[in-house]
């Protein structure tokens, strides 16, 4: 068997030889089309990439926020201090440390409520009043009993109280 001879013909020489060129001429605009496509790919992949790096950051912005208002929320509902200041200490002439001790007693005596939610607190109020009421004081051998005059309820509780003689 013989290869028929073709290649000799100047029309296939011309018909293979722009085969080859074709080949040659689309691979390339093949290759440049599939690099432009994979250029435009990897730009929106780029963009994508800074977009979801945003958003975790805004995430985890939002999460501290989220659990730091969540705290604030948690102190704002409880109680965190309790203040007791005697009004007319003076008018007995008690000294300064001896009001501070009676203001003191008086905290101690309340420092349960501290932590404890603001509702069960502020339901509580005439339990409170009666344990700042029947506590008696004896001071330079005379007894002082204190009635609450002011009662204010926030995550402070603040009283003011007035001592008087035990009757």
């Amino acid at each position: 068997m013989r290869i028929p001879p073709h290649y000799q013909q100047p029309s296939w020489q011309r018909f293979f030889a722009g085969a080859a060129i074709g080949a040659i001429i689309s691979w390339g605009v093949f290759l440049f089309i599939f690099g432009v496509i994979q250029e435009k790919h990897k730009t929106i992949i780029d963009e994508q990439e800074l977009t979801i790096q945003k958003l975790r950051k805004d995430k985890e912005i939002y999460q501290e926020e989220y659990i730091k208002l969540n705290k604030e929320a948690q102190q704002k509902i409880t109680v965190q201090e309790i203040n007791i200041h005697l009004t007319n200490g003076d008018k007995y002439l008690f000294k300064d440390f001896m009001i501070k001790n009676i203001e003191d007693e008086v905290e101690k005596d309340l420092s349960d409520l501290i932590a404890k939610d603001i509702e069960s607190v502020s339901s509580s109020h005439l339990l409170i009043e009666r344990t700042i009421e029947n506590k008696v004081f004896k001071r330079d051998g005379k007894e002082y009993k204190l009635e609450m005059t002011k009662f204010m309820l926030l995550t402070t509780i603040y009283i003011e109280v007035e001592i008087s003689f035990l009757e």
